[in-house]
């Protein structure tokens, strides 16, 4: 215990288990008692109770975890991360556990360095072995200068682009394409195609304004008949109508808007 580093006036966590030796569990604390004098203070922790308690972050200055003789002590995940919870930042952890000598993925009983990564997860540092025996390991870790779950905010430097002093040039073709008139914006019965074509809506023959469309009657009724005006709109006028032998005809009609 000498070798652990315990001072006068230091908070020191002593964890055990039920195989711990109740004697040997006495005479730890009573030795602790001694080293750390009446401003230190001793806390005596059942591991099964750990995660239960109501010590406060970084409460302990050094904390000591199966080392009572007799003690079988196997530490969860949840076990250290609450240990490295109430261990002081910059103070160390002093832990002994039984251990495997291979890889056994049926046994809770982890190998050594696997008991090292699971200290290191927790968030412990400098984490090693001090005492390496066929059946037990002792180590020790260290917490970091810092809360293991404290967060700081990050300076970032950041350029703000400048931006470019010259416009993009426009394509003429495009800008003609998408340019619209006062009329084209007012008229509804007009598809806007750019600003010098515009389609009748009402005509489905797509007549444009002073454009002549040549059409057979075998498009159309018998002129006699008169003509299909769902295909062609009133604002189209027949220029001319032709009639050929056999009985066919031809009709010249132009968009009149």
């Amino acid at each position: 215990i000498a070798n652990f580093g315990i001072s006068a006036g230091q908070f020191v966590a002593v964890v055990w288990d039920k195989a711990s030796s109740v004697e040997a569990l006495k005479h730890l604390v009573d030795k602790l008692q001694v080293l750390t004098g009446n401003e230190g203070r001793r806390s005596v922790e059942n591991i099964n109770q750990l995660l239960q308690s109501a010590h406060k972050e970084s409460s302990f200055d050094i904390i000591l975890s199966g080392l009572v003789l007799g003690s079988t002590t196997l530490h969860s995940a949840e076990i250290l991360t609450e240990i490295a919870r109430i261990l002081q930042p910059g103070e160390c952890l002093f832990l002994k556990e039984p251990v495997e000598t291979a890889v056994d993925n049926n046994s809770k009983v982890k190998t050594a360095s696997k008991l090292c990564s699971a200290l290191t997860l927790s968030g412990l540092m400098e984490v090693k072995e001090l005492h390496d025996r066929l059946l037990f390991v002792q180590i020790t870790g260290k917490k970091p200068n810092f809360e293991v779950s404290s967060s700081s905010q990050l300076k970032l430097s950041i350029t703000k682009k400048s931006s470019p002093s010259v416009k993009p040039a426009v394509d003429p073709a495009a800008a003609k394409l998408w340019t619209l008139s006062a009329n084209d914006m007012e008229d509804d019965s007009m598809d806007l195609i750019d600003s010098d074509e515009k389609a009748c809506k009402n005509c489905t023959w797509g007549f444009k304004p002073g454009e002549k469309m040549l059409l057979s009657d075998s498009n159309l009724h018998d002129a006699e008949e008169g003509l299909d005006m769902g295909l062609i709109c009133s604002s189209s006028q027949l220029l001319s109508l032709t009639s050929h032998h056999g009985g066919s005809s031809h009709l010249l009609w132009i968009c009149s808007l």
